[in-house]
């Protein structure tokens, strides 16, 4: 009987020894949002439409359409229209960040504070690059938060946001670390941290906190097919929101370097075709007539792998790498060339403010005839001289067929300009075949496609020929 209960003690005392424990993991944010919620700011904005009134709900094809356009008096007519977002405090002096997307065309913005206190706010500045505005309120002695450092984020970690989703003031929401230096389609400057934690429309602008109450990003974008949260959200590091931020706020504008190259992923069988034991830099696979790259002395087929000291892993890492850099700057980059690595000086110029950042090359000299590359399954032929003068190259085969199955999956297509092989520029059949000789069985070669206005390389393996 005695065994009996003491046995029942031991496992009551277990249980509730284990509930402490579990309580003790699980993160408790009240102190967080108490102390620094007051900083976060709700965003609401006014944005007008004009259009003229009489035609606009008339179809063009309409028998009226004519007579009411010559005829009928055209008013012009407003509509407002308002959106919702989120801010936050960083100079007591009244500077706030939000997206660009938030304030953008904007003409009234009003900020209004957790104490229900408001303001009427003016752009000091927008970056759509980036998605990051500056505002400025009238005022001092504003409640403001610390920056902290995204890089000591962990995958994993609990991260906070506070905002306004569908205009709810002061919505907290918790989660963790899902990723980081996320890529997403057309967005070349920001290495986004993604997380789970629930951001809805109005949360955009707002802070993403760490546990020590310091501002890590600033949320941005989400994932979503519903239109509201699923789990995938996007925020910019709040390192290269303050970089944005700190020329807004002394120039009203954002100034990126450039060095004029068209760059694409590095695959593991285009790195194996050059050389590359990992698959790690940006491939080059166009480099701008007279600009910073080509002064300098960078290729189609460099391998980028460090700029000015910092290491490129990816393809994305570049962009963002490079438009970080003052234009003017001297720097060194490290490049993988012919087997080899070679550093080569570049003086970085100044990105158009048009976002035009790269563009295509161009190339070598022609011949005549038709042949079928076995080893490559495909067809192709020389270009004309005039062929040649309209597609703005120097020399190159048309791919007439793809033959091989295995080639088009590699992304090889008929009508492709192939305009190098490896990093030797193809002027002739007669020479391309002396080339591919060279390749041993069942290695990977790089080609140099031009397709359309762009540029890019496709790795294929050679079959015995």
């Amino acid at each position: 009987m005695l065994k009996n209960i003491t046995g029942i003690i031991v496992m009551v005392f277990g249980i509730i020894y284990g509930i402490s424990v579990h309580a003790k993991e699980l993160p408790n944010f009240a102190d967080l949002v108490e102390q620094h919620g007051a900083a976060v700011v709700n965003i609401s904005t006014t944005k007008v439409s004009r259009s003229k009134s009489g035609l606009s709900s008339i179809p063009e094809g309409d028998q009226f359409f004519e007579f009411f356009r010559r005829f009928s008096p055209q008013i012009p007519r407003e509509r407002e229209a308002q959106s919702l977002g989120s801010g936050f405090i960083i100079r007591n002096d009244g500077y706030i960040i939000t997206n660009a997307h938030v304030v953008d065309r904007s003409e009234r913005i009003t900020v209004r504070l957790n104490d229900k206190r408001e303001f009427n706010a003016k752009i000091i500045g927008a970056d759509k690059r980036t998605d990051v505005a500056l505002l400025k309120i009238e005022g001092s002695g504003f409640p403001t938060l610390s920056i902290g450092d995204p890089e000591k984020l962990r995958v994993g970690e609990w991260v906070v946001a506070i905002g306004s989703p569908f205009g709810f003031d002061s919505s907290v929401t918790a989660g963790i670390v899902s990723a980081k230096g996320r890529s997403l389609p057309r967005e070349n400057f920001v290495p986004f941290i993604q997380t789970d934690v629930a951001i809805n429309p109005g949360n955009s602008g707002g802070p993403l906190f760490n546990m020590d109450g310091e501002v890590v990003g600033v949320n941005s974008q989400i994932y979503t097919r519903s239109g509201g949260s699923m789990g995938l959200s996007f925020a910019i590091p709040i390192d290269v929101a303050t970089q944005v931020v700190e020329q807004l706020r002394t120039t009203g504008k954002v100034t990126r370097g450039r060095i004029g190259v068209t760059i694409q992923e590095l695959t593991r069988e285009l790195a194996e075709s050059f050389g590359l034991s990992n698959p790690n830099g940006a491939l080059v696979s166009s480099v701008e007539k007279k600009g910073p790259a080509d002064k300098s002395g960078i290729e189609a087929s460099d391998v980028i792998l460090k700029f000015d000291g910092k290491s490129v892993n990816n393809s994305s890492d570049l962009p963002r790498i490079v438009a970080a850099t003052m234009p003017g700057s001297k720097v060194k980059i490290e490049v993988w060339r012919k087997g080899q690595s070679k550093i080569i000086t570049l003086t970085v110029g100044k990105m158009p403010d048009d976002g035009q950042i790269y563009s295509s090359a161009s190339t070598d000299q022609p011949n005549g005839g038709r042949e079928t590359i076995s080893r490559l399954g495909i067809i192709v032929s020389e270009l004309s001289k005039e062929q040649l003068e309209e597609l703005q190259i120097s020399g190159g085969l048309l791919v007439e067929k793809v033959q091989a199955s295995s080639v088009l999956a590699a992304g090889l297509n008929q009508g492709d300009i192939l305009i190098k092989i490896g990093n030797a520029q193809i002027k002739s059949l007669k020479q391309f075949n002396t080339v591919l000789k060279k390749v041993g069985k069942g290695r990977n070669v790089a080609l140099l496609v031009k397709r359309g206005d762009n540029a890019l390389y496709v790795a294929i393996k050679l079959d015995a020929g």
